[in-house]
């Protein structure tokens, strides 16, 4: 049920340099930044901050919350790829650059079940953020719904999919609160072969809707399953500032889709010093027989 760590090999744009102190070290494309990190609590095999590299610190404020320092000139958005991804970054708000590398672990393999189904799939991805897993799964040929409550987030995946050349009928975009969405699309009667989601621990729908994991996700797991078609191909959730742990989601989908073979994992970062992985959340897979009657 639960598989261990699995580590996002395979990056030439980006690498985690060093860790340590609270702190990550990276470098994106040509730029190098230091950013808080609260699961490096080892020792920094140097000053991280003496580095002469960096381009660009976040600092946390006493008072919460924090900015950017810049040493130098830094471009306000950038582009990174993976293979024949390609994905637009900036340096945002609370610390964050608008894409989570470990994430590649989970691209590569609905990439592989997709493109491995020799049929068209229909891919819900919820909460989407900026559409890493969306271009993905459209990269591999799956037609993808993205779903995310903030529009700014959905206008960057749009950007995101045109970068990796990603046909505009492959995608259709919602800015919506998620757990209205699939309210919605149950009423309809619309089904997909495969959902994504990657639940914030707190957010706000576009309407004011409030958003608690914890009490919230089982039950939306449970709605959200319903949308299935009738030959399902996996179901993926995330966990990343939630704190769940891996056997969590293992039940959650264990419970929820009794049929398929589920497996829970943490996700992690190679660093500059092979003894360390740097944690980055967990995920959790259910996938299927290939077969509606091997289920049934």
């Amino acid at each position: 049920m639960t598989g261990g760590v699995k580590a996002a090999f395979g990056w030439s744009d980006y690498e985690v340099i060093a860790t340590g102190g609270g702190e990550k070290l990276e470098r994106w494309g040509e730029l190098v930044l230091l950013r808080p990190d609260p699961q490096a609590i080892w020792d920094p095999p140097y000053e991280l901050k003496n580095n002469k590299s960096i381009n660009a610190r976040y600092i946390r404020s006493q008072k919460g919350g924090g900015a950017w320092e810049y040493k130098g000139k830094v471009p306000q958005e950038f582009v990174i790829g993976r293979g024949d991804l390609k994905f637009s970054c900036k340096l945002m708000g609370f610390k964050h650059t608008g894409l989570f590398p470990e994430q590649a672990v989970n691209w590569d393999a609905m990439r592989a079940l997709i493109s491995g189904a020799d049929r068209q799939i229909r891919v819900l991805n919820l909460f989407a953020y900026t559409g890493g897993a969306s271009v993905a799964c459209a990269k591999a040929g799956a037609h993808v719904t993205h779903v995310d409550a903030a529009k700014a987030m959905v206008e960057r995946a749009k950007t995101n999919a045109a970068l990796s050349g990603i046909e505009r009928e492959k995608m259709r975009y919602i800015v919506d609160d998620c757990a209205a969405f699939v309210a919605r699309e149950l009423r309809r009667g619309n089904s997909y072969d495969a959902v994504i989601m990657d639940p914030p621990s707190y957010g706000r729908g576009p309407s004011g809707e409030v958003w608690r994991t914890q009490e919230d996700l089982f039950a939306f797991v449970r709605e959200t399953v319903k949308l299935l078609s009738d030959k399902p191909l996996f179901v993926l959730i995330n966990s990343y500032t939630t704190g769940l742990q891996p056997t969590v989601i293992a039940n959650i989908l264990s419970l929820t889709l009794p049929q398929a073979r589920v497996e829970a994992y943490e996700l992690a970062l190679p660093t500059g010093d092979k003894r360390v992985l740097l944690p980055c959340g967990c995920s959790g897979m259910a996938t299927f027989a290939r077969e509606a009657s091997e289920i049934r």
